[in-house]
């Protein structure tokens, strides 16, 4: 049984402890995959601390079956960015530009992080859907392969054909301008 699993089962059984592992070993995963969707750094903690809520509230009925708890978690992610997404566009908000306050740091470093983020972002969000989300999970999330075809439901091939892909068309965005 692996150590996770082993965590996973206390946490089942109620271990507090146990899921506040889970939660440590995942909490960041999860917050740069929804930051990165939806770039919003105050809902993304909001939507990162929901995620572990849910897993919360619905542990009793996980159930092991040799796929990283990871997985469940992203799905649960992904389901919170697409309501989160769903809502905003009904809302129709203007975001605003969020501000990163740093007392530590070379201030130019910082502002080129930040502009090399925001076309990674634009160059996302050019990508079709499928190959959006491949990216999100394995780049922003650090996922490997087969964890991200459990997490979209896809065979392991599609997952690296749509990789390829967005690789690709991202260079063209980001390099041929």
């Amino acid at each position: 049984m692996s150590s996770e699993e082993s965590l996973v089962r206390q946490a089942i059984g109620g271990d507090q402890l146990a899921f506040t592992k889970l939660y440590d070993e995942h909490f960041d995963k999860i917050y740069r995959y929804i930051y990165f969707k939806i770039r919003n750094q105050a809902e993304a903690e909001d939507l990162t601390q929901d995620v572990f809520i849910k897993a919360l509230e619905a542990i009793g009925s996980y159930k092991w079956r040799d796929v990283p708890f990871a997985s469940w978690l992203f799905r649960i992610a992904h389901n919170k960015v697409v309501d989160y997404s769903r809502k905003q566009a009904r809302q129709r908000n203007v975001a605003l530009n969020e501000a990163i306050v740093a007392n530590v740091g070379d201030p130019v470093a910082m502002t080129e992080r930040k502009f090399e983020i925001e076309e990674l972002a634009v160059a996302m969000g050019k990508l079709p859907p499928a190959q959006g989300e491949v990216v999100s999970l394995r780049f922003i999330a650090g996922l490997p392969i087969a964890e991200v075809a459990r997490v979209l439901g896809k065979r392991e091939g599609t997952v690296k054909a749509l990789q390829y892909n967005a690789v690709v068309s991202m260079r063209k965005i980001l390099f041929e301008r």
